[in-house]
């Protein structure tokens, strides 16, 4: 027979402690939380085998007493919940878990003194078992040392990763901690060496000394206020946009969360500009009344729950659509790095013009040559509007007939007319839909188009969706259906490869998109059909004519999957590819 027993102290302690102290990070963020709670304006960060072997926090905050020291290492004790209200949580701590969690499975020791008193205190705690308290030379504020974390529980320590890996997620504890306290200052030090220093200063320098200047240059400011909330921080361009959501920061009233729903608000925002694998950059600040949220969810508080959620996710979405709309048709300038790093990083083969007599030789890079279209030659300069001072400038010639090539006063772009024509189709669609009912033309000869049944059977869950957008069809048979109108925009479209790309991609979802969804799904399809390909031939003309529509259409800078329609490259980049500067 079974005995029901309690459990020994010490083992209920590692049992907590799971819950509490994963890995090196999860007990830095226990330590940064406090010092920061003790008001601390400069905080020492020392870690060494990425913080298994040592983490040692010192601060300059307002420290503890002898007593205060030896109850904050007793389960549930805390000076952070004075009138025991879970609901107006001011502070990162309240459940007084995080120094015995840690101390029940390393070797730790806290050294404090409390502000204005001329003596200092250390304790000891190694196992779980408690040591009595000495006294200590005087400092200021708290030093934490945690050492051989996980020797306790050593099957824990089987379930780390690398030490680069556990080493990064310490950094990343205090790059979320520095960016929301910039009047802090933080120095770093790892195995020995320096590693990261943030000098206390205003929001906009730390977040350049965190995220770097590709950040602050590719991202657009964002303020907005609804009654008791407000969202501040900033969203990143499309084109500026990454593989993972690793790069997408929250703050609900300086806590650094990781919450689904706002992950989610982001992701809707950015729907009609990225694509479903690619994940925005952004910073986003909350302010929110401490009762209309519950941070105590889970024990490493970095989970939320809102009163209304659909307030908070409603107001992001709002706010980032809001930026990305007056970003009109810029691209992050990180685009155009990477074909300066691809033009650095490739073998540059030379190509050589006929030699007359009576001349030199001229050589370009062989990526480069073009043949100029008759149109260029035979036009008179004069007679061409003066669109080089144009933001996407005049428009020269084709490349490969895929790439127009265009001059600026200080430089040159580079288009891709498909990815752009696309994008300003599907804009003229969404604006269609909006303002009026989208102008369709009628066909002339039906066109019966042979599918699946499946494929039928997805166009037939989705006729309402086609119609809103001037795709008109009816069914015929289990088969094949028939077009009978199409949007006017979209008169020169292939038909049979336009329906088969929409069945395609609607069949492939496997059930009935929401209106919404589908209708967006069907634009963007029906966009890429009905768009310049590439391989067409354009005038000078035509070209120009492209270029300024997208300079008058919001989010030209990007195709609808989030790639960049252009590049830019300034003359004094060139100059340099070509070595003539200095």
């Amino acid at each position: 027979m079974n005995l029901i027993r309690l459990l020994p102290s010490v083992v209920v302690s590692r049992i907590a402690a799971g819950e509490v102290i994963e890995r090196p990070a999860s007990a830095l963020k226990e330590l940064l939380e406090n010092a920061l709670d003790a008001g601390a304006s400069r905080v020492e960060i020392t870690l060494e085998q990425s913080g298994k072997n040592l983490i040692r926090i010192s601060d300059n905050g307002v420290g503890m007493s002898r007593e205060g020291m030896e109850l904050a290492v007793e389960r549930h004790a805390t000076s952070k919940l004075p009138d025991d209200d879970l609901f107006h949580i001011q502070t990162f701590g309240f459940r007084g878990e995080a120094l015995p969690s840690i101390g029940s499975v390393s070797r730790l020791k806290i050294t404090s003194s409390a502000r204005g008193s001329n003596e200092a205190w250390s304790l000891k705690i190694e196992g779980g078992e408690k040591f009595p308290s000495e006294p200590a030379p005087r400092r200021e504020g708290t030093e934490v040392e945690v050492r051989d974390l996980f020797y306790a529980t050593p099957a824990r320590l089987k379930f780390l990763k690398s030490e680069k890996t556990e080493l990064q997620q310490c950094i990343q504890v205090i790059e979320r901690m520095a960016l929301a306290y910039p009047h802090v200052s933080f120095l770093v030090y790892s195995d020995g060496k320096p590693s990261r220093k943030y000098d206390a200063g205003t929001h906009t320098q730390r977040i350049a000394a965190v995220l770097g200047k590709d950040f602050t240059e590719n991202t657009l400011p964002i303020e907005i206020t609804r009654e008791a909330m407000s969202l501040s921080g900033f969203a990143g361009l499309p084109t500026f946009s990454r593989n993972t959501a690793s790069e997408q920061y929250f703050f609900i009233n300086n806590r650094p969360v990781k919450e689904k729903s706002l992950h989610g608000a982001v992701r809707a925002a950015y729907q009609d500009f990225i694509s479903h694998t690619q994940h925005a950059q952004v910073l986003l600040f909350i302010d929110i009344p401490p009762e209309e949220i519950d941070v105590n969810v889970h024990p490493a508080k970095t989970e939320v729950r809102f009163r209304d959620g659909r307030e908070v996710t409603g107001m992001i979405i709002t706010a980032l659509r809001h930026a990305l709309t007056g970003a009109g048709h810029r691209a992050s300038n990180t685009v155009s790095g990477s074909a300066l790093n691809a033009f650095s990083s490739s073998p540059i083969s030379y190509a050589y013009a006929p030699r007359p007599s009576t001349s030199s030789y001229v050589r370009e890079p062989a990526a480069m040559l073009y043949q100029p279209l008759p149109q260029a030659r035979d036009t008179a300069p004069e007679q061409q509007p003066d669109y080089q001072h144009f933001p996407l400038g005049a428009a020269l010639a084709q490349l490969h007939e895929t790439y127009i090539l265009a001059q600026t006063v200080d430089g040159f772009v580079m288009v891709d007319q498909h990815a752009a024509h696309e994008r300003l189709v599907y804009e003229k669609m969404k604006n269609q839909r909006g303002k009026e009912a989208v102008k369709t033309q009628r066909l002339l000869l039906p066109e019966m188009v042979e599918l699946t049944s499946g494929k039928v059977h997805a166009i037939s869950e989705h006729r309402e969706a086609l119609a809103e957008i001037g795709i008109i069809v009816e069914l015929a048979g289990d088969s094949a259906i028939v077009v009978r109108e199409l949007p006017s925009i979209l008169k020169d479209t292939d038909i049979q490869k336009l329906i088969r790309a929409i069945a395609d991609d609607l069949e492939e979802h496997g059930q009935p998109l929401a209106a919404h969804g589908a209708i967006e799904h069907i634009c963007e399809t029906a966009a890429c059909h009905g768009s310049i390909r590439a391989g067409r031939r354009l005038t000078i003309a035509e070209m120009n004519a492209l270029l300024r529509e997208m300079e008058a259409t919001p989010h030209s800078g990007q195709c609808n999957h989030g790639r960049p329609t252009y590049i830019t490259l300034k003359r004094s980049d060139i100059e340099k590819f070509f070595g003539r500067t200095g």
